[in-house]
């Protein structure tokens, strides 16, 4: 099973549309996560038209009342995976992520907030970000995929574009 993985996307708020590109990387996919702040519910129609999507609800969609769940479980070819937007300060705080991760008794844990991807390995869990395609935070735009076969997973950060700071007006050219 391919899984695409995206986060932080925030249309019409802070970017136009999601990047071509993302379309491409996505278009073999069987399913597609969406981990939080979509901020227009035209992002899931968006994705939806390439494969099923799920999508949680991220601090910026509860904030203009997007209703969206804020967890979900999923239990993906024999793997437990759990998708929430991560919403912990300090952003990203593996400690915090990993009891959101406990409690909701998965194997991997996929969470957005931070708009900077990572794949960290703790002794009990798998915790994933795919970044923000749309708007990074102090690094590369970039979106995930996730391959699972018979009950391994294996995840891969794809970068989709240079660094760029939206926040700071910079680009480096």
């Amino acid at each position: 099973m391919l899984i695409g993985v995206i986060s932080d996307t925030h249309i019409p708020e802070r970017a136009e549309n999601i990047p071509e590109i993302v379309f491409e990387i996505f278009k073999d996919v069987d399913l597609i996560l969406h981990a939080g702040d979509l901020v227009s519910l035209s992002v899931k129609k968006h994705l939806e038209a390439i494969n099923p999507t799920v999508c949680v609800q991220g601090n910026m969609d509860r904030y203009i009342g997007l209703k969206l769940p804020e967890r979900k479980k999923l239990n993906l070819e024999g793997v437990k995976i759990g998708l929430t937007h991560g919403e912990v300060y300090p952003r990203g705080d593996t400690q915090q992520l990993r009891y959101i991760g406990l409690e909701m008794d998965v194997e991997v844990l996929i969470t957005g907030h931070t708009h900077w991807s990572f794949i960290k390995k703790l002794p009990d869990m798998l915790l994933l970000n795919p970044g923000s395609p749309t708007v990074p935070r102090l690094s590369d735009p970039s979106v995930m995929i996730i391959e699972i076969d018979d009950g391994k997973l294996e995840a891969k950060i794809v970068k989709i574009g240079d660094p760029i700071c939206k926040a700071l007006n910079f680009k480096k050219d």
